[in-house]
């Protein structure tokens, strides 16, 4: 039976291109991109009850199919993969943004009963994932939970003894050179003209999250600080949790050696 093979690590440190690696030589794993629908992860997703999707097909008449084919219903719930829609309609996706499941949009209890509940339903194998145990979860823990170190490790302690342990394999890409990366995908990530598209979000993200205001961070020193920290943190919950099921790789060689 094939694994589950997740793969996790900072922004700018080559998740992307080792999961596409790993999919072209793989190509019975069934793929699982941010922004896709994912049977354990949420992120860049609406999250909705039946009322709300309703309403959301009502307000958006003239791209309802768009959005019923982008839709996947779980028990009385529909996710919504919006971010995947094209459309020019105004303010159709900061509309949808709202029911996305992070950014302190729920409370961590909310939000923990849904991660969990997805996690306990999902018993099959072969899939590929980005991003999908820890990079948006531990996100959200730190910056809008204010969770310390030692209450994170405790989430994922919980988290990991729902999931069936022989079908998890945790890829974690590691960098010493955080600040090195983070400046490369700077320019990476921006458009023809030069203009950065996301470190501006990133930063913006970050500053105005409850964590960032708490530490008054502003400029690029206080990212790369949060960054750091969130590997330190990530780390932890590789080593001491997942133990023997991760394997760290080095995103300063080429971790594509794995498949």
């Amino acid at each position: 039976m094939r694994e589950n093979i997740f793969i996790e690590g900072l922004q700018g440190m080559g998740k992307s291109t080792l999961l596409q690696e790993i999919a072209s030589r793989r190509p019975k794993y069934r793929v699982c991109r941010e922004g896709e629908y994912s049977p354990v992860e949420l992120a860049w997703c609406a999250w909705m009850d039946g009322e709300q999707y309703a309403a959301a097909l009502e307000r958006y008449a003239p791209i309802r199919r768009e959005i019923e084919a982008g839709t996947y219903r779980e028990g009385d719930h529909y996710i919504v993969t919006y971010t995947r829609i094209l459309t020019d309609i105004p303010g159709f996706h900061r509309d949808l943004e709202q029911y996305e499941i992070y950014n302190g949009r729920k409370t961590l209890e909310e939000m923990e009963e849904i991660i969990f509940s997805r996690y306990r339903r999902f018993q099959d194998s072969g899939y590929l994932f980005e991003c999908a145990f820890m990079q948006n979860i531990v996100e959200d823990l730190i910056l809008f939970h204010l969770r310390s170190d030692e209450e994170i490790l405790d989430f994922y302690e919980r988290l990991y003894a729902v999931i069936p342990k022989e079908h998890f394999r945790l890829l974690y890409l590691y960098s010493d050179k955080i600040a090195e990366n983070i400046r490369i995908i700077q320019k990476e990530r921006s458009d023809e003209q030069g203009n950065q598209m996301w470190y501006p979000v990133m930063m913006e993200y970050l500053v105005n999250s409850p964590y960032g205001k708490a530490h008054g961070y502003k400029d690029f020193d206080d990212l790369i600080e949060h960054l750091r920290h969130r590997q330190q943190v990530e780390l932890r919950i590789v080593r001491e949790i997942v133990g023997e099921r991760a394997r760290i790789l080095s995103a300063k060689e080429n971790p594509c050696s794995f498949v």
